[in-house]
């Protein structure tokens, strides 16, 4: 088999493409480039596709054997994930942006050039795993480590994308065990640091990024009966269930702390309100795909669990789709759940399909 390895410069990635040469696949390892900001660029970013991550994607493409390439994806990276974030931010949502960059760049623009160049599939450094039913259907599950597990940011793949992906590290243990293998074989990134925060935001200062950004545009803060109890300098600034830093001048009536419980873009207003009203009934949304194939009547309520972030634990739940819309009503109401935000659905281990959530309906009536 002909495998295009996405090397990211990290340890995962360089481990699953060892093990991808060592299973006898024809491999060949590539760094995407994505970013041209000169943030990035500097020693000590803490993104994930910097220069030095590609001199170390090299490193150890040279230690493997294989050819590598750097592909210059930074013009669609922009529009396609950028571009989105400010976009989604404008209009008062919350997005995740690894989301889109695995939905729109890893598994769609560059599986789409590695499937005109002639492979036959994309390897990638994530802890998932994919299980091939009775049928030939490929389904995309958790992986066996729980704690690594990265199927939710996966679960935008679907049915075509999954018949191409190859995740050579989902039956791994731990990370532990990675890194002792990258050691093993002569990898000198075996004990170098997981990337965190946003690689295109390399200080983590996601406010003042989006203040230059997107510009500030002062407003009211209010409470849920439309009273206003503060002031801001920007929107986009806040998220669902915030607390720090809104700097309220009218304390609530019963002295306790308040949350921003919802952001207006179209009034410029943050709406904030007690930590019970937090708490989410239902979350729908009409942007939704499925990892493989779907429900056999989706228009049928089913029992599933629900995850919406990351490193959430799964919620029992019941999803349906109805006028256009994935339904998902969880068990127990979900604390703090922004619109933007990924709801992935699983059977069991199994990824059943993912939607980004348009609304949400609150456990707490606004008179109570």
């Amino acid at each position: 088999m002909r495998v295009l390895a996405a090397m990211s410069g990290g340890v995962d990635s360089a481990v699953a493409a060892a093990r991808a040469v060592e299973a006898g696949h024809d491999v060949v390892g590539v760094h995407l480039a994505l970013s041209r900001m000169p943030g990035t660029l500097r020693t000590g970013s803490r993104g994930c596709c910097t220069i030095e991550d590609s001199m170390d994607a090299q490193r150890a493409a040279n230690v493997l054997g294989i050819p590598y390439y750097v592909w210059d994806f930074s013009e669609r990276f922009k529009a396609d994930v950028v571009d989105d974030f400010i976009a989604e931010y404008s209009a008062g949502r919350t997005p995740n942006p690894c989301m889109r960059c695995n939905e729109r760049i890893k598994f769609a623009a560059l599986l789409e050039k590695a499937l005109a160049l002639g492979f036959d599939a994309v390897c990638t450094g994530h802890y998932a795993t994919i299980v091939t039913d009775a049928a030939g259907n490929r389904e995309l599950h958790r992986a066996s480590a729980w704690a690594k597990d990265q199927s939710y940011v996966l679960g935008v793949l679907t049915a075509e994308q999954l018949a191409h992906a190859y995740f050579p590290l989902g039956d791994t243990p731990s990370k532990q065990l990675v890194r002792e293998e990258a050691g093993r074989r002569g990898l000198s990134v075996a004990q170098k640091p997981d990337s965190h925060d946003i690689c295109f935001i390399p200080d983590g200062d996601t406010k003042g990024w989006l203040a230059e950004h997107v510009g500030e545009a002062p407003g009211d803060i209010v409470d849920r009966s439309g009273a206003v109890v503060g002031a801001h300098e920007g929107a986009h600034a806040y998220t669902v269930g915030q607390r720090r830093g809104l700097r309220l001048g009218t304390p609530a009536p019963d002295g306790r702390p308040r949350f921003v419980l919802e952001v207006r873009p179209k009034e410029n207003t943050v709406v904030v309100g007690p930590k019970a009203a937090l708490a989410t009934a239902e979350i729908a949304g009409s942007r939704f795909t499925w990892a493989g194939m779907p429900p056999v009547d989706p228009a049928t309520p089913f029992a599933c669990e629900v995850q919406i972030r990351a490193h959430a634990d799964p919620v029992p739940a019941t999803a349906v789709v109805a006028d256009g819309e994935l339904v998902i009503t969880p068990g127990q109401p979900l604390d703090g759940v922004a619109p933007g935000q990924t709801a992935v659905v699983y059977v069991g281990t199994r990824v059943l399909g993912q939607c980004t959530i348009d609304r949400t309906v609150s456990a707490i009536p606004v008179d109570a």
